[in-house]
């Protein structure tokens, strides 16, 4: 009778997955936030950046379903349309958004300071980079050439869309193993800046990195969290944090520029047989 192998952990780590907006480039996860504003507009349904930010993560169908089943927009909807919010609305408010959103996402493509460095120093350490996004293949179809342009290329790429279920599901995780050929989960940290990205590593088996700044949690773009003062700075990260750890992040950090400390203490947890 041989000894299974099921509950063995690696002693080492062998991929780091990362989420796309607010983790690799778009430093506050921008582009999408105007577009959702801009979709509910055309329909006279007026929706605030918070609002619009409360969803993220989720594939965008599901994003546009849920801010139409909020309170206040719902009773927009329904006072403007005289019928309730459904989920045929919710097909057509995605047909209308993907061409909007791809046609801005462009414009928030910079990579987050340190971002590509990173990368460059996890695959001089032996991994590999998987990566998982809320956005749908029309709209990576224009992010991922400015990413290879500048230097990004992962080893694979799971949108939403791709497959039945998307976020806080762990199907895109589970396609990632295969696509990168990664196992056991436990070799594997998920680095994101929303809940709901937190979530598809923590139910996927693997470590997760919440990002505080550069991401949704905080939700401003570079030159204006670098313009507040010290106080206001650490006031909105210490909020955004509880966010993440709320959702289950086994670490929070600043932004992708902060992640070799954190990948050192998961293999010192490893090497002493602590699993995520």
């Amino acid at each position: 009778m041989t000894t299974s192998s099921k509950n063995v952990l690696p002693s080492q780590l062998s991929a780091v997955v990362f989420d796309w907006a607010g983790t690799i480039l778009d430093f506050g996860s921008c582009a999408p936030m105007g577009a959702f504003v801009r979709l509910f507009e055309k329909f006279d349904i007026v929706i605030t950046i918070e609002e619009a930010r409360g969803p993220m993560g989720v594939a965008k169908w599901d994003h546009i379903k849920a801010l139409g089943t909020l309170p206040g927009i719902a009773a927009q909807w329904q006072k403007r349309f005289d019928r309730a919010f459904t989920d045929a609305d919710v097909d057509h408010l995605y047909e209308v958004f993907t061409p909007m959103n791809a046609a801005v996402v462009a414009d928030f493509a910079d990579f987050i300071p340190g971002a590509v460095d990173m990368v460059n120093t996890l695959r001089a350490r032996g991994l590999k980079i998987g990566s998982t996004t809320g956005y749908n293949r029309p709209i990576m179809e224009v992010v991922t050439p400015i990413a290879a342009a500048g230097g990004y290329v992962p080893d694979n790429l799971v949108c939403a869309g791709d497959l039945v279920a998307g976020r806080p599901s762990p199907l895109m995780m589970y396609r990632t193993f295969a696509d990168i050929g990664v196992w056991p989960p436990s070799s594997v940290v998920k680095v994101d800046d929303t809940g709901v990205g937190i979530e598809e590593g923590i139910n996927a088996g693997t470590w997760t990195v919440g990002l505080a700044v550069s991401g949704n949690a905080v939700g401003l773009p570079l030159a204006e969290w670098q313009a507040l003062d010290p106080a206001t700075q650490e006031e909105l990260r210490q909020i955004a944090n509880a966010k993440l750890k709320a959702s289950g992040a086994h670490y929070v950090i600043d932004s992708v520029a902060d992640l070799l400390p954190v990948l050192d203490d998961i293999e010192a947890k490893l090497k002493q047989g602590i699993a995520p």
